[in-house]
């Protein structure tokens, strides 16, 4: 079967913002004004198609990205509608990495808030082009050209609006293409189609002004145009889209329009924009990778005679048809029944069904395409970030990092069969979101579950009681807390057992230093003459790892070493991996001792809204936290305050920002980084949780 669309007439795109700038609701009027569907839902009401689980239809926010596909103009779009709330970032995370370009929604409000900024980091990360629209233009206190400037100055976004409005606040009526120099109005209802018309007579100077200002930026950045423009030629309206297609995709502008999508105003004319300007796959760079065994660097053209890869990059557990795995396309094609390699995992799969998602619907393909995204049943060893390819053609594509929970729970179930299904439910969640975690803890014989937020966990506890019928009592919310080193330390580590027979014999001698943050950890065989056997190094490392998982002050993981294997001795009979991963285990517990270990607590970026007249005793809350201001800045009424906050003084903030500002102060906070804690607060943490040194 062929494909359906010429690839060049395929668009991969996210709607990307800070919660409540009007995600889904764009997307909600796309999938009407495409035909896609037959009735706006509304995400007010509880009917929106795209939030369609129960705890998002309840709580009024995206939790889980949702995929759909629409054609407009000719084209198919492919649309992820992923969350603002910085609890599943997860899903914006995955999300950026399979798709080639991006609709940012602003809130023409508040501007650039600080998941905005999330976002668009996320996107500078994958390279992904984008378009900006400024919705909600018809609120009080909207200010579109405020907006532009913090997209400027906050993103570093080289932002080029290609819109002028027509009024604001109560008096937006429409907007002027500056491409086109031509005014839309909207009349009120939903099914009324814009009505074109000449410029206003007394927007036509202003119009004329913004206009040679986008031709002037677009011919900085794009050689053909600044060829025309140099040489005074009148730039036409073909040459100008052509120019900020090329600037867009190659993420040297993004092009910004506005409008009130929850009035259904501005929402054809952005279907437009992500036809005109944004990428089809074959205009984005080929995907790259290694060959498995090899590592020799290999890339995919997005082409359908290219040999087979895939990107799965989400597992869902559908209660109709089981487990779904979403992929991408990068090159070649696939057919129901087909079999596949698993370069990550290393195994054969084969694909059972293959499905179009609609959100939580699905329908039936048999074919699918370089540039498609699909979803996929039978894949059974499949998860997020495994390359799929043609086995004949191995391929290993770049995985997706994802960032390390922040919050933990413990979790206890009320019955016996409530026990019984609790461990296969946890899998199957942690399966579909690699930033939820879940272990279990011998020291207290708890079940303690991790993830991005206290919102998260909520949902995950409702999601095990709605889904998985698993009751289970949720206790208070514990910060995540790590540890690291700050000087470098060397130590050997002795396990030797002489038991009868075959005895246990490994000794090693090592070197850990610190790392900068966020570096990770690194191991390293520095041994020489062949002091450690090779075929031991792995099971030395394996024992460091092991190791460091508990740390000396709290119990708490230790983050960001390098550890280095110096020399060692071996035994040619006693040896054997269980007696190097156990020296490997007491080399560590060793060189901790000696490594003026510390406490590491996540720090919260938290930035606040408050009138004038509560401004001073929301700041001195703040301070009473442990937190840092980093800046006020005033806005309309409104006091902005951006702070560091240490997670551990977050919890129940809300309520608390409510009560001191009569319900009428809003904030948002977002995962820093982390940071050592005070030595007066880190007695009292590690207090009673001190792991005992000599435990093996």
């Amino acid at each position: 079967m062929s494909r359906t669309k010429p690839i060049d007439r395929v668009r991969n795109i996210g709607i990307i913002a800070h919660i409540d700038a009007g995600k889904t609701t764009v997307t909600e009027r796309v999938l009407y004004y495409t035909g896609r569907t037959y009735k706006i839902g509304e995400v007010h009401e509880g009917t929106a198609v795209m939030d369609w689980m129960a705890q998002e239809r309840e709580r009024g926010i995206t939790i889980t990205a949702a995929a759909t596909s629409a054609e407009w103009a000719d084209h198919v779009i492919n649309i992820i509608d992923t969350p603002g709330h910085v609890d599943f970032t997860v899903e914006v995370e995955r999300s950026l990495r399979v798709l080639d370009g991006g609709v940012v929604v602003f809130d023409a409000v508040h501007g650039v808030e600080p998941q905005s900024e999330t976002v668009w980091r996320q996107a500078d990360r994958y390279r992904v082009p984008r378009i900006c629209f400024v919705n909600k233009m018809d609120r009080v206190g909207a200010d579109y050209w405020r907006t532009i400037d913090m997209i400027d100055e906050r993103l570093g976004g080289k932002p080029l609006p290609i819109q002028l409005p027509i009024g604001a606040e109560d008096t937006f009526e429409g907007v002027i293409d500056l491409i086109e120099e031509k005014a839309w109005t909207f009349p009120p209802g939903q099914d009324v189609e814009p009505v074109g018309g000449p410029v206003p007579p007394e927007l036509v100077a202003d119009v004329a002004k913004h206009r040679e200002n986008l031709i002037e930026k677009t011919a900085e950045v794009d050689d053909q145009l600044m060829i025309s423009y140099v040489e005074g030629h009148e730039v036409t309206t073909t040459e100008l889209k052509k120019a900020l297609r090329r600037a867009t995709i190659a993420n040297l502008a993004t092009p910004v329009l506005c409008g009130a999508a929850l009035r259904n105003k501005g929402v054809r004319s952005l279907l437009d924009a992500v036809i005109a300007y944004l990428p089809a796959p074959d205009e984005v760079p080929p995907v790259s990778g290694t060959h498995p065994d090899s590592g020799e660097p290999l890339e995919r053209a997005p082409n359908d005679d290219e040999p087979f890869s895939a990107l799965a990059f989400k597992i869902v557990s559908d209660p109709y048809v089981g487990r779904l795995a979403y992929f991408r396309v990068y090159s070649g094609h696939i057919s129901e029944g087909d079999a596949v390699y698993n370069t990550a995992q290393g195994e054969k799969e084969r694909f059972g069904r293959l499905l179009r998602m609609h959100a939580n619907s699905r329908e039936d393909i048999t074919d699918v395409y370089a540039g498609d995204i699909a979803a996929a049943i039978g894949l059974k060893n499949t998860s997020t970030g495994d390359s799929l390819c043609d086995p004949a053609k191995p391929i290993l594509l770049e995985n997706i990092t994802f960032p390390e929970p922040v919050v933990s729970r413990s979790i206890e179930p009320k019955t016996k069969e409530d026990q019984d299904r609790l461990g296969e439910s946890l899998h199957r969640l942690s399966e579909e979101d690699p930033t939820f975690r879940a272990r279990y803890d011998k020291e207290t014989g708890q079940t303690i579950i991790s993830g991005m937020g206290e919102l998260h966990l909520e949902v995950i506890a409702d999601r095990l009681q709605r889904e998985f019928r698993v009751d289970a009592t949720i206790g208070r919310p514990e910060v995540a807390y790590k540890e690291t080193i700050t000087r470098p330390t060397k130590g050997k580590g002795r396990f030797v057992r002489q038991t009868g027979g075959h005895g246990q014999f490994g000794v090693v001698d090592i070197e850990i230093e610190p790392r900068e943050q966020n570096a990770g950890f690194e191991f390293v065989d520095a041994t020489k003459g062949g002091s450690v056997p090779r075929e031991y190094v792995s099971a030395v490392e394996a024992g460091v790892k092991q190791a460091l998982e508990t740390g000396p002050l709290g119990g708490y993981p230790v983050l960001d070493v390098a550890v280095r294997l110096l020399d060692g001795q071996h035994h040619p009979v006693d040896s054997s991996e269980m007696a190097f991963r156990n020296a490997g285990i007491l080399a560590i517990r060793e060189v901790m001792k000696h490594a003026e270990p510390v406490l590491l607590e996540p720090i919260m970026k938290l930035e606040i809204s408050v009138p004038d007249n509560f401004f001073g005793e929301v700041l001195g809350d703040v301070n009473s936290r442990r937190g840092q201001v980093l800046g006020v800045e005033p806005r309309g009424k409104l006091q902005i305050i951006s702070a560091l906050l240490p997670l551990a003084e977050s919890f129940g903030y809300t309520t608390d920002l409510r009560s001191l500002s009569q319900g009428r102060a809003t904030h948002s906070m977002e995962f820093g980084h982390y940071a050592e804690v005070p030595s007066s607060v880190a007695e009292t943490v590690a207090g009673g949780r001190v792991a005992d040194p000599a435990r093996a």
